[in-house]
């Protein structure tokens, strides 16, 4: 028997047909929506930045988690001097580079245009910066050091304050602590140095310590975590201009190193040194991977790098007592954001 349908019922179907595909579209249309509202359009894509040879940035591993996609970067070169990487970031030869919070605050004292965005280094007891003289070395105290040479990757930045606060709290007079003379040399030719006699005191971290420490034959006179515990020592900044300029991107970058931060000091030590081991091999770089084989941690004291105003605050002490900054010339808040970090405290729990 053949059914026929009635016309009211072929207007309920029709209507029932309608009503599927606008719910179809109007997913389709949320979709995009969330999408646009997740990734909003980047203003600059291509993110120009120095590495430093045997090691992987974290702007590079950030990259190779896929955290900043769709951004690409491109490397222009390595570094070996943190307040040279931020001046290259004021002239606008590259968009991020980081530096000692010391050597970032004395810049913007002196009108850069910078900002801290996210802290990148620093020091815990497994990560840290050793000052050692030979075993048989007759210095012992800070007062000793007097008339010395002290071996340090640059001047003006982490190694050089933190030898200068040393020298400061054991009582030297700021015209006794300028008979310490400091000599800027690569960090690998540090050990040698001190083991021929060219300086009395090498600045050792990481991989070159602990090598120099197999070897024997010097001891350590002290550390930066003896004078300061365990601290977050710097950070990576950016342009004003570039910030104002490019609001999407910088959120995009710096969440994706907050992220990176994060990465690594939540995974354990052997599975963070294997993949820096594989970035290094694949970037074919001609360089040395031995370091990454002596890495045990960050050394960032907060999650991802947040910034704190008591960081900053000790540096900007430091630089008043040492009349380099007038007093309440700077305050923290003048120095860094955190409005870009993943993990920023207005971020909600669920984000976190």
């Amino acid at each position: 028997m053949r059914i026929v349908s009635s016309p009211s019922r072929r207007l309920a179907a029709g209507l029932r047909a309608k009503v599927r595909q606008l719910a179809l579209a109007g997913l389709a249309l949320a979709g995009l929506l969330g999408s646009a509202v997740a990734e909003p359009q980047l203003e600059k894509t291509e993110i120009r930045y120095q590495g430093w040879a045997g090691q992987v940035t974290f702007v590079e591993l950030a990259d190779d988690l896929g955290y900043l996609a769709p951004l690409k970067l491109k490397w222009i070169g390595n570094t070996i001097s943190g307040p040279q990487d931020i001046q290259t970031v004021v002239t606008g030869d590259v968009d991020i580079g980081g530096a000692f919070y010391g050597a970032i605050i004395k810049l913007i004292a002196a009108k850069a245009p910078i900002k801290a965005v996210v802290g990148y280094y620093g020091s815990d007891d497994n990560t840290y910066n050793g000052y050692y003289v030979k075993e048989d070395s007759p210095i012992r105290t800070a007062r000793d050091l007097i008339g010395k040479k002290v071996a340090v990757n640059t001047l003006g930045a982490h190694l050089e304050f933190v030898l200068r606060e040393y020298l400061a709290r054991n009582g030297l007079t700021p015209a006794e602590a300028k008979q310490v003379t400091l000599v800027a040399m690569p960090p690998v030719t540090g050990e040698q140095a001190l083991r021929q006699g060219q300086v009395e005191v090498t600045t050792l971290n990481g991989v070159l310590r602990d090598k120099a420490l197999e070897r024997g034959g010097i001891r350590r006179l002290f550390a930066d975590t003896d004078l300061f515990g365990n601290f977050t020592g710097g950070s990576y900044v950016l342009r004003d201009k570039f910030i104002k300029d490019n609001p999407n991107t910088s959120r995009k970058l710096i969440e994706g190193v907050s992220r990176a931060i994060a990465w690594t000091q939540t995974t354990p030590p052997e599975e963070v040194r294997a993949r820096f081991e594989r970035v290094i091999a694949e970037r074919k770089r001609n360089e040395d991977a031995t370091p990454i084989k002596y890495w045990k941690s960050t050394g960032v004291a907060s999650k991802g790098g947040v910034i704190g105003d008591a960081e900053l605050q000790v540096w900007i002490d430091w630089l008043v007592k040492d009349g380099l900054l007038k007093q309440d010339q700077l305050k923290p808040s003048d120095l860094y954001t955190n409005e870009f970090n993943y993990f920023r405290p207005d971020r909600t729990a669920e984000a976190k």
